[in-house]
């Protein structure tokens, strides 16, 4: 009954402009109905969001401000259409061309209207898990990378579908489509093997998506840097790295390649770091220092079950210790690995000076009968302060004579 009034209404305007040639009258009809439609849908899309019932609804401004070009495309389209059935002036294969075309048109601005729908409902539920107040949740990620990855999977499958439905409208294109079927065979074969690569990567990003190898804000070694996943497409990762550099990483990578994830099961890390010290470090000392000092560092996850401080190692001039301690996430890790650091080497400094490593020279006498140098002039006993600064080495007052000739000792 709407249709009906309107093609009419069309038809008297049609008649007012009979005194033009009869394809400008025509032309000029379709605009004035595409003119009258956007005024119309500027009105529905500006007043919507003002009743008062709906002003405080967030998710409606969202829909309409996503949509809005979409709505105007849709009633511009409809009016069009209704509008060609009151004009005269075009011949029977021009009016049954433009119903084609705009019925093409109706099937994208369909399609792409859904697939804008459902990114924007996507995105509300992305912004609601991102909301949330966690540190790292490992099942918010889950579910980020899962929307992401078939998302896009989702979005570039309809949007292959709606292009193919809106150009088979025409029939020339229906008629290529029943020869490129005839020959299915050795076309099938060609774009097989040069779309392999592209299907190789489309079927990882569902196998990743399924499986999870990597999620959304996982951290990876990839040649050696540090990187985040920033960002996971149906073909490609986007990883971010510390220095704010990004890899662009095919996703096929990740299920050919082996490669390092720090975050799969849980984002805390153990942090570990050595020290080189000299063989009179007491150790004892040495770990009741690391437990004070780790109780003051910030980012330790305060699990006592992970501290330690070992030996690791010696050699001819130095030992080995390992001191190690959680973290809640890599950033923690590294920061609590420089906080020990410095902490450990300003105690040893002020406390313990002669655990620090030294070069040692051996003198010895040229043989059995002939005495050294001293023992207190090759190696002085160590003044360790109970309190102030420390005062250095004992020396004697006054060295030994040394002979001329020779040294101290020696005939």
């Amino acid at each position: 009954m709407i249709e009906h009034s309107y093609v009419n209404s069309m038809s008297r305007v049609g008649n007012l402009l009979s005194w033009l040639p009869a394809p400008l009258g025509s032309i000029l009809l379709l605009l004035l109905a595409a003119g009258i439609a956007l005024l119309f849908s500027r009105v529905i899309t500006d007043a919507l969001p003002r009743l008062p019932g709906l002003r405080r609804i967030q998710f409606i401004h969202a829909i309409i401000a996503r949509l809005r070009t979409i709505i105007r495309n849709f009633l511009i389209i409809i009016a069009v259409s209704a509008a060609l059935q009151a004009t005269t002036g075009f011949t029977d294969a021009t009016t049954a061309f433009l119903e084609q075309a705009f019925l093409c048109l109706f099937i994208l601005n369909l399609g792409f209207g859904i697939i804008r729908t459902f990114r924007l409902l996507t995105d509300q539920y992305l912004n609601r898990i991102t909301a949330k107040e966690h540190t790292d949740d490992i099942t918010a990620r889950s579910h980020q990378t899962q929307i992401r990855v078939l998302r896009r999977l989702t979005e570039i499958s309809f949007g292959v579908l709606t292009v193919a439905s809106s150009l088979m409208v025409f029939h020339s294109v229906q008629k290529f489509g029943v020869s490129l079927f005839a020959s299915a065979g050795a076309a099938s074969l060609i774009v097989g093997l040069s779309a392999r690569p592209a299907l190789t990567n489309l079927l990882a990003g569902i196998q990743i998506a399924v499986t999870q190898p990597i999620r959304m804000e996982d951290m990876l070694i990839l040649n050696g840097d540090w990187a985040w996943v920033e960002e996971i497409n149906a073909t490609y990762v986007v990883l971010r790295t510390w220095d704010r550099r990004r890899y662009i990483v095919p996703i096929s990578y990740f299920l050919e390649n082996p490669f390092q994830n720090w975050t799969h099961s849980s984002p805390s890390l153990i942090c570990s770091l050595f020290l080189w010290l000299d063989y009179q470090t007491p150790v004892e000392r040495l770990r009741e220092i690391y437990f004070e000092e780790l109780a003051k560092c910030p980012d330790w996850d305060l699990d006592k079950t992970s501290i330690g401080c070992q030996i690791a190692d010696t050699n001819a001039q130095v030992i080995s210790i390992r001191l190690i301690a959680g973290a809640a996430d890599a950033n923690g890790m590294w920061n609590l690995g420089c906080d020990i650091r410095e902490r450990m080497l300003r105690r040893l400094r002020t406390e313990m000076p002669e655990c620090l490593p030294r070069g040692r020279t051996a003198i010895v006498s040229g043989t059995p009968d002939q005495n050294p140098w001293p023992d207190n002039l090759v190696s002085p006993t160590v003044n360790r302060p109970q309190d102030g600064p420390y005062r250095g080495p004992d020396m004697p007052a006054t060295p030994p004579a040394v002979p001329p000739g020779g040294m101290p000792g020696r005939p």
